[in-house]
């Protein structure tokens, strides 16, 4: 075919124009008057600002009520029991049953908040639908519903189980005190194996309280030395020590001096 002859050359429809193309561009925000914004800076700076004040507010909750200190660790107290953050507590319960704890704790603190965490990757492929209200997905809304009830009964149960009393006293901040480890009331209480449970410094620990500054009379002192003691303070069995009324004076006198003003 020879150029010219039979051959007609047609506009494609599918190529828009390029005065069409101007037409298909987004509308500037100012066409919806009431209804959007510039991002920079009217939106972001409503940000900025609601932010400002959260962050004021929180900074006043922690000048108001500041985070409770506890003493120096001690990693020779094996009576402490330790007590993580709330978001932590349903885990920190789960350790607490049978078939979680003991041999079986790699279960408890990996296996089963690992299946828990890692079934969230499977939230796409069961709930696939276009739906947007619960009612209408019921293996998302079934799933979320078990797992805030888990959370919520876990956590409940560790803080109404938890003794806080006694934690209180564990971690109770107690002054130092400066005594004379050569004395013989000192060796007295080293040999009637009082160190082992109220530690060396008198501190407390092993579920037994500080015996710096108790305001105890060296007659009661000596009392809950031979016949013991049982409390919200701790509980010191009978007949624990062992030597004689010399001693037992010694000892008392000692310990009622510790920390007293």
């Amino acid at each position: 075919m020879h150029r010219g002859k039979g051959m007609k050359f047609v506009g494609d429809s599918r190529v828009v124009a390029p005065e069409s193309r101007k037409t298909m561009l987004p509308k500037d925000y100012s066409e919806y008057p009431g209804k959007t914004e510039a991002f920079w800076p009217n939106f972001l700076l409503k940000e900025w600002m609601i932010g400002a004040v959260f962050l004021v507010g929180y900074l006043c909750l922690t000048i108001a009520h500041p985070a409770p200190l506890e003493r120096i660790a001690d990693p020779t107290d094996t009576g402490y029991i330790p007590l993580p953050d709330w978001y932590f507590l349903f885990l920190y319960q789960l350790l607490k049953y049978s078939f979680a704890s003991g041999p079986y704790t790699v279960i408890g603190a990996m296996v089963m908040p690992g299946l828990a965490f890692g079934g969230l990757l499977l939230a796409p492929f069961l709930d696939r639908g276009p739906e947007r209200r619960p009612m209408k997905r019921p293996f998302a809304t079934g799933f979320m519903l078990l797992a805030i009830a888990s959370i919520v009964f876990l956590t409940w149960q560790s803080v109404s189980t938890h003794d806080w009393a006694q934690a209180e006293r564990q971690g109770k901040i107690v002054a130092k005190v400066d005594f004379d480890k050569t004395s013989d009331g000192y060796k007295i209480a080293n040999e009637n194996a009082c160190i082992t449970c109220h530690g060396d410094n008198f501190q407390g620990g092993a579920g037994a309280p500080t015996l710096i500054g108790t305001g105890l009379s060296a007659e009661e002192v000596a009392k809950i030395a031979v016949e013991g003691k049982k409390g919200p303070g701790g509980t010191m069995p009978a007949g624990i020590f062992k030597g004689n009324d010399e001693q037992l004076k010694k000892l008392s006198e000692f310990i009622a001096e510790i920390g007293k003003k």
